[in-house]
């Protein structure tokens, strides 16, 4: 399943609520190559309680006289609609994903057939929650923004502890700031955590564009998460932070593009150079008019192209033989 870089298209609740919406989006994550599209699943009262504040990009983006509470509810699919979903990815030949935020949605999920099962940042320490999934065994992407080491650490043990082989867990560094800025992506502790619990890693983006993705390729992500949305002008707390289609379309033809030049890591000529060695190359050719019998020397031998001669990595064993022909200026010597 991961032969190729991983790419989350993450609706995420940009659907707003609304299933049509969902279904546009899997059109959109569809069109633009993406592996798998990505929703939430989860029942507002199980997750957040009547106290909990709104993030601060979420008063700028939905405003603060709504609670957390109510304004997570406006964006809630009911598994009906999740049942729906799942159906209509395996219709359009996309991976269906979702990422259940309480154990009922996780079991849901487990029953509706998921493949894969992603953890989202908030959740790392969810010890539940993870011992639900980790006894899944299905193959788990385990996003760690606000994360440090020890918890990385921490949640990885669960996972492994009931029942999930490291070699199926995919760790993303990732930051939750909406939009991340980007002094504060840090993509080198992407390498740190492949260093430290030797698992594959990946990276979930929140920055602007699509420049910081396509790095995280270039340096060894082999799966990439990151939002999208039909219009950034939408009402809701993500819409501002995603990425419009076209946008998503050409951050994956990017990570595809780099995921080839990336290749197998053997240094050898290429097949598209070979035919440029004897062109771009040089050869010990004659400086001046040598004739048979002549002995070759630094002032009757010189380096030019093209390469179709004797190597000058060969002038040592050259200098000293005799010219067994005449050999005109510029003729290509033989020994």
């Amino acid at each position: 399943m991961f032969e190729k870089v991983f790419i989350i298209a993450e609706a995420g609740v940009n659907h707003n609520g609304s299933l049509e919406l969902a279904k546009k989006m899997v059109d959109v994550a569809k069109e633009s190559g993406a592996t798998a599209v990505k929703f939430q699943t989860f029942k507002a009262e199980k997750i957040v309680s009547k106290y909990a504040q709104k993030a601060e990009y979420q008063k700028k983006t939905t405003g603060s006289d709504e609670s957390q509470l109510e304004m997570i509810k406006k964006l809630e699919l009911s598994y009906e609609n999740f049942e729906e979903l799942f159906n209509y990815c395996k219709e359009k030949g996309i991976l269906f994903m979702s990422t259940p935020f309480d154990i009922d949605s996780a079991r849901f999920l487990y029953d509706l057939g998921m493949e894969v099962f992603k953890i989202p940042s908030g959740e790392i320490t969810n010890y539940p929650l993870l011992k639900e999934i980790g006894s899944y065994k299905k193959p788990i992407i385990l996003s760690t923004g606000m994360a440090n080491l020890g918890e990385i650490e921490d949640a990885i043990d669960v996972l492994e502890r009931f029942g999930t082989k490291r070699e199926n867990i995919i760790v993303l560094h990732a930051n939750t700031e909406y939009p991340t800025p980007v002094e504060d992506v840090n993509l080198k502790a992407m390498l740190t955590i492949k260093e430290a619990f030797k698992v594959r890693v990946g990276y979930s983006d929140h920055t602007l564009g699509i420049e910081v993705p396509i790095a995280a390729v270039a340096i060894g992500a082999v799966a990439i998460e990151k939002h999208f949305t039909l219009d950034k002008n939408m009402p809701g707390p993500d819409h501002k932070a995603s990425l419009e289609p076209h946008e998503l379309k050409a951050m994956v033809e990017a990570i595809r593009k780099i995921e080839k030049a990336l290749g197998n890591g053997i240094k050898k000529p290429s097949k598209s150079e070979v035919k440029n060695i004897k062109v771009a190359r040089k050869s010990i050719v004659a400086a001046r008019e040598i004739k048979k019998g002549e002995v070759f020397t630094e002032e009757n031998l010189t380096v030019k192209r093209p390469g179709t001669g004797i190597s000058p990595m060969r002038w040592k064993e050259v200098i000293g033989k005799v010219a067994k022909r005449d050999f005109k200026k510029d003729e290509v010597i033989e020994l």
